[in-house]
């Protein structure tokens, strides 16, 4: 069995291996990495084998640590990338390339059939009736897009929220509060069928499929980095932040939203956001928090987007692609049953 992680931000991690009766065997790492000394990787070849083959990611990498010698030093990688090459092996996980992808970027609709749009897409990605897809949303008019399990009246000022012009939607994934002001932030979205991030931790996987915006905003000069478990940052602020939703069908959506521009005034005349949530942060100020693209970059938004999708195009060989009618046709049913109605946004009061 043969398995590749690459590292954001880091080196590719490669492993070979046999399993016999229920153990794995005939274990080698290699892979473009830094490691000294020497001995460390025969010692980390050691220490998976013999592992059973249910062991996870966690379970891999904590044999790993414990087998290096005192002075070791892993350049590009960690026990937890081994730990994730390894399960990629036994579940045969596919990578980008094995894949063929569209990008979308289409029209401006509301925050609600964007939002109802990411959940048609994702279930058809998770049913094989669509390619696993990068969307650019456009949106026509500002929205606060709460978390799936965030509190209503927790994290949004009504009085501030209307003032200022913005409605508020519930999307399907966790994580917290989106302030989408209009031509203000750049969101994007991504539909990959479970397969692509078989084998990774929950964590692993967001820096894994945020990999390529991240290489998008160093060809732009921006020192980005990820930041657990779904912040992209620069040295000087959080740029943004990412959520999941996995469906039962198979399909993953993960999006993402980046500020390219911010009232920092604004944002908190909107969001209730509290020092709690700000203390782990090492500031109680949220408009210093963020550091928008627009500031770093000098940039047109719409130049940056570019660079975004010719990243990914370059990167996995993505074609220019769609929304179907249908697709748009069952987005906006979702809207009328579900986005738009009081129980979906008030499910958390």
């Amino acid at each position: 069995m043969h398995g590749e992680y690459k590292v954001p931000g880091g080196k590719l991690v490669v492993v070979d291996l046999e399993v016999r009766n229920g153990l794995i065997s005939d274990f080698h790492l290699a892979g473009d990495f830094f490691l000294e000394p020497d001995t460390a990787l025969e010692a980390i070849d050691a220490a998976v084998r013999g592992l059973p083959e249910t062991a996870d990611a966690t379970t891999i990498a904590a044999a790993v640590r414990a087998a290096l010698p005192p002075e070791t030093q892993m350049l590009g990688f960690t026990p937890e990338a081994v730990g994730t090459a390894v399960r990629r092996a036994l579940v045969v996980a596919p990578g980008w390339s094995d894949f063929d992808w569209e990008v979308l970027h289409e029209t401006a609709v509301s925050p609600r059939m964007n939002l109802a749009l990411d959940e048609v897409l994702t279930a058809r990605v998770g049913e094989g009736r669509r390619r696993p897809s990068l969307r650019i949303w456009e949106w026509n008019e500002s929205a606060v897009v709460i978390g799936s399990f965030q509190s209503l009246r927790n994290e949004v000022d009504p009085e501030g929220a209307a003032r200022h012009g913005f409605d508020v939607v519930r999307r399907i994934s966790g994580g917290g509060a989106m302030m989408m002001a209009a031509g203000q932030i750049i969101t994007y979205s991504l539909y990959v069928p479970a397969a692509l991030v078989s084998g990774m931790t929950f964590a692993d996987s967001y820096a894994f499929l945020d990999d390529w915006a991240l290489q998008a905003l160093r060809s732009l000069g921006i020192d980005a980095t990820y930041q657990p478990l779904n912040d992209i940052a620069s040295p000087t602020g959080k740029i943004g932040g990412a959520a999941q939703k996995r469906l039962a069908n198979g399909g993953v959506l993960h999006h993402a939203t980046l500020s390219y521009d911010i009232d920092g005034e604004m944002m908190t005349e909107v969001l209730r956001i509290g020092r709690e949530k700000l203390s782990d942060k090492g500031t109680v100020s949220a408009a210093k928090r963020v550091d928008p693209l627009r500031r770093q970059t000098g940039l047109p938004r719409e130049a940056v987007i570019d660079r975004f999708v010719e990243t990914f195009t370059r990167l996995y060989g993505a074609e220019s692609g769609h929304i179907t009618p249908e697709e748009y046709a069952e987005a906006e049913a979702l809207v009328e049953s579900k986005f738009a109605t009081d129980a979906w946004l008030r499910r958390v009061p």
